[in-house]
This record gives C-alpha cells, structure tokens and sequence, in this order.
C-alpha cells in the first residue's frame, strides 16, 4: 500500500475583514486566508517568525511532535485552535 505524500502545514484564518478584500498568503509550512490588513500582516509575521525558529533547529513541521509544535507556537504566539484534541497522528 501507497503512502500518501502528506506535508503538514499550519493554516491561519483571519475573520476581520471589513474592507471586502481577499487576502491570500501561501509560504513554506503555512496557508494564511483573510482578515484585515493588520491581522494578515501579523499572521504572516508569525508564520515566518515559526519558520525562523524552525530554521534554528535544523527542523522541519512535519518532524516535531505535538508538545514540540504547541512549545514552538507559543514561543511565536500563534493561537492553535483545537489543539487540545487528539490529531490525526496520535
């Protein structure tokens, strides 16, 4: 059986967005969609904030672990929502 080529990203949803506009950011490990011009800029500014530290350890998302990623968030002050539930790799 075929393994699926899975890559974990993070995925950053900005709901404040009053000037209609669509806001859409794609880079390495992180989807980012909506919210305003400051919610989006910040968002961003975490995920390349994220990739920093990553970059740091000589790791990549999909090699830490769920305490590792929720330590690693908090240190960029990303918010992970759901995060206390069980994820698909637990």
């Amino acid at each position: 059986m075929v393994k699926p080529n899975r890559k974990t990203h993070l995925l950053g949803l900005g709901l404040d967005d009053a000037e209609g506009h669509v806001r859409i950011t794609r880079g390495r490990n992180f989807h980012l969609l909506g919210g305003s011009q400051d919610t989006h800029e910040a968002m961003q500014e975490k995920c390349i904030k994220l990739n920093e530290k990553l970059d740091a350890r000589g790791k990549d998302l999909d090699d830490l672990d769920r305490g590792e990623l929720l330590d690693l968030a908090a240190e960029c002050d990303i918010n992970m929502h759901g995060a206390e539930g069980k994820g698909a790799g637990d």
